[in-house]
């Protein structure tokens, strides 16, 4: 066992408060040198951790966790809560599957009362609960990040007028993964200068204290106590800087190390990645954008993480950072589509399902030509539940008009993202997982619009996107079983290409395989257009359930999702519409 050091005194919150004021500064540098060197071999949120130290610390000396609720919004902040209720021991299992998971989860703590990781949600819980009448005080930590989404200002015009005490603690660091933008940025700069005549917090109806030193231990406490015995809403703005007490992150000016893989501790640089599908991206819409004058770019607070960076530094005036609002993005890239541009609008695949109705209703309905490129599509590993894109590709093909393209290589992503630009009338989609891309795959014949990628006579593989590879590794397992496949790429999976019902029409055996869930995808699709048939259809893809993390490989292996898994179910298959058939023959 490593040696922790005072750390290993904490083994649950009252422990902490038990603690003499005068060990707190061990503590935070004993807790800063755990985070570096459990989060360097595992990946994950590194900078976000290391600014809340002092904050976490006083947050649970002040309030008595789990009896008073403590709501993390995103949750990427609370390494250095679970280091503090009893978790010190699970960080070298972090992110790992079955290990400690990177955000809040219920099932590992008590002291996790919300899964929360997706933003600008925590103050809507906190208004439920203080509304709900539960025992003990309420405690919503909210980024400046956070406050660029509309839900928060939501809950902010509830909370102000309702009256009851809840403890809002602001914490203030400038950022999210990027610089935080617009409006609210500038007025907490301004009441950061000491400017508070102008308060947005007590215009609602707040009480506010601060701003406060979110690294003066003593300080933070006392603001936090002043808080708590409040018998209405406060907004305790504390000031921290993410990255703090690690020079690498706190020298790294584009994220001070917000989420990061594997590195050197002792330099802070990233263990090398080859291509992902994220810099073929990023390389190709900036080559679009040279050719394309009327193409512009949105992001939600992730410029760099969805790829946007590169067109940005080539493009400035194109590029529109709207913060965390997801809605706000893709209603504005309605608007830009009226006026004449082509909009991209580069979000996680799990951050659209909050935008859907703003994608159905303001740019389906109007068949506006805005183009969505969904990173971290599929399974995503690490990060869990919340931010598998699973949903999407079972989602969208309700929606009128929207075409929506799964690349199976990196050459596939480019000629696919060129497609759904030039398309004028109507929203297209473009998906792919986050993950190296690996080799190009040649087709041997086009079929319309979808890719033959190798011919066979008694069974048809559709491989959507990225199990192209796995389809054809699982051909070459079922050659030895005596079973010809032909697997093709359908390239786009929504609307149902004829081209593609067609060719599946000509097989008794169809498996179409996909990383989504079954319930909308194409396999449900393809059967229901062959139903009626001799064809049979069936669909290897994700099940309905919310998945844990851990790596992609595995929950992929997990899922069937592999050559050998593939292979499995069309040979099962095979052999049940044989049996199937001979009672039919000899009944």
């Amino acid at each position: 066992m490593p040696d922790n050091g005072i750390l290993d005194r904490i083994g649950s919150p009252a422990d902490l408060r038990a603690l003499p004021a005068a060990e707190l500064p061990e503590l935070a540098a004993r807790i800063r040198r755990v985070l570096v060197d459990r989060v360097h071999r595992t990946g994950g949120h590194l900078g976000s951790n290391l600014g809340v130290v002092e904050l976490t610390i006083a947050l649970h000396r002040v309030f008595d966790s789990p009896r008073d609720a403590l709501v993390f919004d995103t949750g990427h902040q609370s390494y250095v809560h679970k280091m503090l209720t009893g978790r010190l021991a699970g960080f070298d299992t972090l992110r790992k599957a079955g290990g400690l998971a990177g955000y809040p989860a219920r099932a590992e703590s008590p002291h996790d009362l919300v899964e929360n990781s997706h933003a600008s949600t925590a103050l809507s819980y906190a208004d439920g609960l203080a509304r709900a009448g539960r025992a003990g005080r309420v405690v919503a930590v909210v980024g400046d990040g956070a406050l660029t989404g509309g839900m928060s200002w939501e809950a902010l015009n509830n909370l102000g007028t309702a009256g009851r005490p809840v403890v809002v603690v602001l914490n203030d660091n400038g950022r999210s993964y990027a610089p935080t933008v617009g409006g609210v940025a500038a007025h907490l700069s301004a009441l950061r200068g000491g400017d508070s005549a102008d308060n947005v917090f007590r215009a609602l109806g707040l009480d506010y204290l601060g701003p406060v030193d979110g690294h003066d231990l003593a300080a933070t406490e006392r603001a936090l106590r002043v808080a708590g015995e409040s018998d209405r809403p406060v907004v305790v703005h504390v000031v921290t800087a993410k990255g703090r007490g690690y020079p690498p992150a706190e020298a790294h000016d584009d994220d001070h190390f917000h989420a990061v893989g594997t590195f050197d501790p002792a330099t802070g640089k990233a263990a090398a990645v080859g291509q992902t599908w994220t810099s073929v991206f990023a390389d190709e819409i900036t080559e679009i954008g040279a050719r394309r004058p009327d193409v512009v770019c949105l992001t939600a607070a992730m410029l760099r993480p969805t790829g946007l960076h590169r067109f940005a530094e080539r493009f400035p005036d194109r590029v529109f950072d709207v913060g965390i609002a997801e809605q706000h993005a893709v209603t504005c890239a309605a608007g830009l589509a009226m006026g004449g541009r082509h909009p991209v609008v580069a979000v996680y695949a799990t951050f659209l399902n909050r935008a859907f109705d703003q994608l159905l209703m303001d740019v389906a309905l109007h068949r506006l030509p805005v183009t969505f490129v969904l990173d971290r599509a599929g399974i995503t590993g690490p990060d869990g539940p919340s931010h598998h894109g699973m949903w999407d590709a079972s989602v969208l093909p309700v929606v009128p008009g929207l075409r929506l393209a799964a690349p199976r290589d990196p050459k596939r992503l480019r000629e696919l993202l060129n497609e759904a630009i030039s398309i004028d009338d109507g929203p297209t989609v473009v998906r792919y997982p986050k993950s190296a891309t690996g080799p190009d795959i040649p087709a041997e014949r086009r079929i319309g619009g979808a890719d033959v990628l190798r011919d066979g006579a008694d069974v048809l593989l559709v491989a959507v996107g990225p199990m192209a590879l796995a389809c054809l590794s699982a051909a070459v397992v079922l050659d030895r079983h005596g079973v010809s496949a032909t697997v093709v790429d359908p390239r786009w999976t929504v609307p149902l290409s004829d081209d593609l019902v067609a060719l599946a029409g000509g097989h008794q055996v169809v498996v179409v395989v996909e990383d989504t869930v079954a319930t909308g995808s194409l396999g449900c699709r393809l059967a229901a257009a062959l139903a009626g048939t001799d064809t049979r259809v069936a669909t290897v893809a994700l099940p309905s359930r919310f998945l844990p993390h851990a790596e992609r490989g595995e929950l992929l292996r997990a899922a069937g999702l592999t050559a050998d898994g593939i292979a499995a179910r069309v040979l099962d298959l095979c052999a049940r519409y044989r049996r199937a058939d001979l009672t039919e023959v000899t009944g």
